[in-house]
């Protein structure tokens, strides 16, 4: 399931959700039987949300909000998706990842990438300039260092850090570090730093096709990849009656625009096909044979999904149908 942390304005529109309906969204899902929530990471407004919404959305701190959740929950995988590297120097992403990692008994994922829009990073960094690709490298490779030893150092172009102990260490060892992104670059960092990969709106084809590459990148820099590596897709839901009743109510959502818009940037690459070929849009059965053919390609967790609904009441009502529809036949759970 993914909350909104940072969606208002972006997945859904503006108002969406307060605080207190945030996090008994998370709530609900753990009771629903989903496996994990994932929350995104937002800074400041972006220049297209300002221009179609008067009022500003509402970003939480994820690293707050995750640990609030984790306080009323007791099963669910608390994951970020993602968790914008350029945004906090690696020794204190890792303390907050290994303090949330302690107080929730070791239920943290960590999904990182670069952030779909370089607008934050120079809102905060109006003079600085950064290489955000190079960056996330060296910053997974630091975070690594942070969570599994008593002291690392690191001296890289972009990440700098000398003889930090972060202690206490996480829960898990290792604490999983998801790279995310579609592009080859987020899958060359999954198969050379992280524990799994973490995309977005992919055909099955898409998926196996990125999963093949990863293999072979970790063969070819002589890495066996982690065991229990996670593909973890990210993708939007909207069941129907029919397939064509699933498509217009996902067409006419927040939801679409907000992917019609990333089609200039992180989904620039994908080629050929709609928005139902790489999501799980259509009747029970639709989506259903749909899930199936993502795990046929390797797809291990149906990761922050996000239901085509532009009210939490709505979304409430999604939830509940899908968990009592398609989870009981063709979703694995509470396991991936």
């Amino acid at each position: 399931m993914g909350v909104p942390t940072g969606t208002e304005g972006l997945m859904y529109p503006v108002p969406y959700a307060d605080a207190t309906q945030a996090v008994a969204l998370a709530v609900e899902a753990e009771r629903l039987g989903f496996e994990s929530v994932w929350a995104n990471d937002h800074v400041t407004t972006q220049h297209y949300v300002r221009a179609e919404f008067d009022e500003a959305p509402r970003y939480y701190d994820p690293f707050g909000y995750l640990s609030f959740v984790a306080a009323r929950t007791q099963r669910v995988r608390l994951a970020t998706a993602i968790m914008v590297l350029p945004f906090r120097h690696p020794v204190v992403a890792a303390k907050q990842l290994a303090t949330l990692d302690q107080l929730s008994g070791g239920r943290v994922v960590a999904g990182v990438g670069i952030g779909a829009y370089r607008e934050e990073f120079e809102a905060m960094h109006p003079d600085e300039r950064l290489h955000r690709g190079e960056h996330a490298g060296e910053a997974m490779q630091a975070l690594d260092a942070l969570l599994t030893r008593r002291r690392s150092s690191f001296d890289g172009r972009w990440v700098r850090y000398r003889d930090v102990e972060c202690s206490p260490l996480p829960v898990q060892q290792p604490l999983p570090i998801l790279s995310g992104g579609n592009a080859p670059a987020c899958r060359r960092r999954a198969a050379r730093y992280g524990h799994g990969w973490l995309p977005a709106c992919l055909t099955p084809a898409e998926a196996a096709a990125g999963y093949a590459e990863i293999r072979a990148e970790a063969e070819q820099v002589g890495r066996d990849l982690p065991a229990g590596f996670e593909v973890a897709l990210q993708v939007a839901v909207c069941v129907g009656a029919t397939c064509e009743e699933a498509e217009r109510r996902f067409e006419a959502s927040q939801l679409a625009a907000h992917m019609r818009s990333l089609s200039r940037s992180t989904l620039k690459d994908q080629k050929g096909g709609g928005f139902a070929e790489r999501n799980l849009i259509g009747t029970v059965d639709d989506v259903g044979e749909q899930i199936e053919a993502y795990a046929a390609a390797g797809v291990t967790t149906m990761a922050g999904l996000l239901f085509a609904a532009d009210t939490v009441t709505e979304t409430l009502e999604m939830m509940e149908q899908f968990s009592t529809t398609v989870m009981p036949t063709h979703v694995q759970g509470p396991a991936r």
